[in-house]
């Protein structure tokens, strides 16, 4: 089983500029590989494969390029690895053709695959290409075999290094799960998440707690000169207030999917199109700020490392529209209409419960279920 950890580096000011030239070389790599690959389809209809470029980079660029010698050669190659695994997302999943890597890119990373140590006892990283140890804050620690490290710079300047470690495990069985031991979910603006036992998880809205100090931070830096060392520092205080809020909003993730997972045996979610959602410009800040599809996201993980299941049904299942109690499909209802009596059965019905009521009924139905 692979598990991730991440720890934070302190460098002193050479490693920094060695770890900057790592994240330099391995950017211009891959857009020169980019290039490369995109004139050869161009001009002759040829695809180049990993291995020609990474002839063409021992024997054409680096001997025209002397300062790429200065860094971890496996770094380099392993950029020609990741524009390989662009082309193949693009040919069989469609995700988008891949891009330029520009310098202004809020993440700035590269890998190494091999030739790095970890020393929890004093704690320090050893890096190739860098002589001394890095310091880092090795807060806990991993078991297995250690794979990829991702070293990531951050757009206020600190640094992160991310390990992939084989603890050579199987993921747990699954466990059994009945009625009383699922939870349905429906996710919400007003609230971030109602639960089919009545409960409702308040939206935090951290963006729009802090978005009016933003939108301060963002005039004064328009008002800079470009290239000024004000307007430098004033972009690192913009960053530093989005850096604030993504980690208020990681943190209540992390937080609530933990809660939700180790209470429940099965929990069952609507699948959304968040994409499309976002197209809504009246709605669309305040589903990226409220963060559905890594709420998802790091559910469907929880659930698979916990032994746990997830169960999704359709997005265009009735769910707030079918009375829960008989059946009564209300198709008069509204988006203002947050409460709703049902004629048949004379039921009150709590707009939002009841459709986290219906999302776990529906999600329980054999011929609806969806197990992730």
């Amino acid at each position: 089983m692979l598990k991730a950890y991440k720890y934070r580096l302190y460098p002193t000011e050479s490693q920094n500029e060695i770890l900057v030239k790592h994240i330099g070389a391995c950017r211009f790599t891959y857009n020169w590989a980019l290039e490369q690959k995109n004139k050869a389809y161009e001009v002759d209809k040829e695809h180049l494969s990993r291995f020609e470029l990474q002839h063409r980079l021992v024997h054409d660029l680096k001997p025209n390029n002397e300062w790429l010698k200065e860094v971890n050669s496996q770094s380099l190659l392993n950029a020609l690895i990741n524009l390989e695994s662009a082309f193949t997302r693009f040919f069989r999943e469609k995700k988008g053709f891949p891009n330029f890597k520009s310098r202004k890119n809020p993440i700035q990373s590269f890998q190494i695959p091999q030739h790095y140590s970890v020393d929890f006892e004093t704690n320090t990283i050893k890096l190739p290409k860098i002589k001394q140890p890095i310091k880092a804050k090795l807060h806990r620690k991993f078991e297995g075999k250690l794979k990829t490290a991702t070293v990531s710079r951050t757009p206020t300047g600190k640094y992160y290094i991310s390990f992939l470690a084989d603890d050579e495990k199987e993921l747990p069985e699954k466990q059994s799960f009945n009625e009383n031991s699922t939870l349905g979910i429906d996710v919400g603006l007003t609230h971030f998440a109602i639960l089919s036992n009545g409960e409702k998880i308040d939206n935090p809205k951290h963006l729009k707690n802090s978005i009016d100090r933003m939108k301060i931070l963002q005039k004064r830096m328009s008002k800079k000169q470009k290239g000024s060392n004000n307007r430098n520092r004033s972009r690192h205080t913009v960053a530093k207030i989005h850096e604030k809020i993504r980690n208020q909003r990681m943190d209540f993730l992390h937080k609530t999917t933990s809660k939700l997972i180790s209470e429940n045996q099965a929990i069952a979610v609507e699948s959304l199109n968040v994409s499309g959602m976002l197209k809504n410009h009246c709605l669309a800040q305040a589903i990226s700020d409220v963060s559905w599809s890594e709420f998802f996201r790091q559910l469907e993980y929880k659930a698979e490392l916990y032994g746990k299941t997830l169960l999704k049904i359709g997005q265009f299942e009735p769910s707030s529209k079918l009375c829960n109690v008989c059946g009564y499909y209300n198709n008069k209802m509204t988006l203002k209409d947050r409460d709703w009596c049902c004629p048949e059965c004379n039921t009150e019905h709590d707009r939002d419960i009841n459709a986290a009521i219906n999302v776990k009924k529906f999600a329980l139905q054999k011929q609806n279920l969806l197990i992730i």
